[in-house]
């Protein structure tokens, strides 16, 4: 998939909003369509009394190895889920009730306290379980410093869930550094990868990570699948949420949905073949914006670029209300935050966290860029911004 040329026009609004979705690329839908109907790979994977069975299993065993390539895996290390959610929810449920089933009660679990939804209301109903559950902030800029780990780890703690890159900030955090310290006490490191595969280079073994979650919407698949690694060697026990049929090595039961595997796979795929150039590009694009817009009065980036992924940037306007610069940035889609908790009218606890006062979070927006994103849509929503933004100065003053 590449930008379409838009020599004139540009469609409208422009679509910034890439962290919470993504287009399925035309090569992900054209290998999908091929796995629905009946002169395509229709079958139940698992179903290996037949022919059509076995195909079915071919293509999703592909599929898993084209997932496990993106992060240095091996393919038997992949377990298919619905999601990054259900992913986040396997690996911190599965792992305590492993810990339950192994004898122990009760433990401690590391989670940031700017993680998605999905590991935070996860870590609280561990928490109603007994499970002691320290929430870790992060420094201004949105990064979990390995120090503040260190100190945090304890002789019962059984995991730590910190995720690579925030949806929110796009903040990086050094999951390199951070496995490190929990490998060399035996602790589980769970990683929430879903905004940083295909953005970034990922290797499990050489970041020292157990668990990680993927998304496929995120990288130009389907929404609906997603995976969790879990690592082999040493082996690392989870126990299912989702029982059946034994499927997935008795980790998720469930019939696989053979056309999203195989779109999982091949946006995987084109998402390594790509990593280099479309990082390349989408930042280029990113800080053309910044710098289109970071001379407007009471502008500010509520991360530290230098260690933010290419196409996120999330700016506080001060002195504009929140709800009015949204309703008045009508030609450009763009987000108050993350897409999973828009139904709620409270400020960000993102960027409540790294220390923005209610107002300021209320007034501040996500632009996140994306592989589709062009130069003349850039151009487009610099220009919008300037002019929303000068004149709600005007009607405030």
């Amino acid at each position: 998939m590449t930008p379409p040329e838009k020599p004139g026009a540009v469609r409208q609004p422009v679509y910034l909003d890439y962290a919470a979705t993504t287009p399925v690329d035309p090569a992900v839908a054209e290998r999908m369509a091929a796995c629905l109907t009946w002169d395509g790979n229709f079958a139940n994977p698992a179903s290996r009394s037949h022919l059509y069975g076995w195909q079915a299993e071919e293509a999703v065993e592909t599929a898993r190895q084209q997932v496990a390539d993106l992060i240095g895996a091996d393919p038997r290390e992949i377990v298919w889920t619905s999601g990054a959610t259900e992913a986040d929810n396997l690996a911190l449920k599965g792992a305590w009730d492993a810990r339950r089933h192994g004898g122990k009660n009760g433990g401690h679990l590391i989670v940031s306290a700017i993680e998605h939804k999905a590991v935070l209301d996860t870590a609280k109903w561990l928490a109603d379980r007994g499970v002691e559950v320290t929430f870790l902030e992060p420094d201004s800029a949105g990064r979990v410093r390995p120090g503040a780990l260190e100190s945090a780890l304890r002789e019962d703690t059984f995991l730590v869930s910190i995720m690579h890159v925030n949806n929110e900030l796009g903040s990086i955090n050094d999951i390199g550094a951070l496995g490190a310290l929990c490998r060399d006490r035996g602790i589980l490191f769970h990683v929430d990868a879903a905004q940083s595969a295909g953005k970034l280079p990922l290797s499990v073994t050489d970041q020292y990570v157990d668990l990680m979650s993927l998304s496929a919407h995120k990288m130009y698949g389907p929404k609906g699948v997603g995976a969790l690694y879990v690592r082999r060697y040493p082996d690392v026990r989870i126990e299912s949420q989702i029982h059946g049929g034994g499927h997935e090595r008795g980790m998720r039961s469930g019939t696989l949905p053979t056309h999203q595997c195989v779109g999982m796979g091949e946006a995987a795929a084109l998402a390594a073949e790509r990593l280099e150039a479309d990082t390349a590009r989408i930042a280029q694009l990113r800080d053309k914006l910044w710098q289109g817009i970071r001379d407007l009065p009471g502008i500010q980036v509520n991360s530290d670029l230098e260690h933010t992924v290419c196409g996120h940037l999330n700016l506080a306007f001060s002195g504009c209300d929140g709800e009015m610069l949204l309703l008045s940035l009508r030609q450009i889609a763009v987000a108050t935050g993350s897409a999973c908790t828009s139904a709620s009218l409270e400020p960000s606890y993102v960027l409540k966290a790294i220390g923005l006062s209610n107002d300021l979070a209320q007034s501040s927006l996500r632009i996140s860029l994306g592989r589709l994103t062009t130069e003349e849509e850039v151009a487009f929503a610099t220009q919008h911004i300037r002019e929303v933004v000068t004149k709600l100065g005007r009607k405030s003053a």
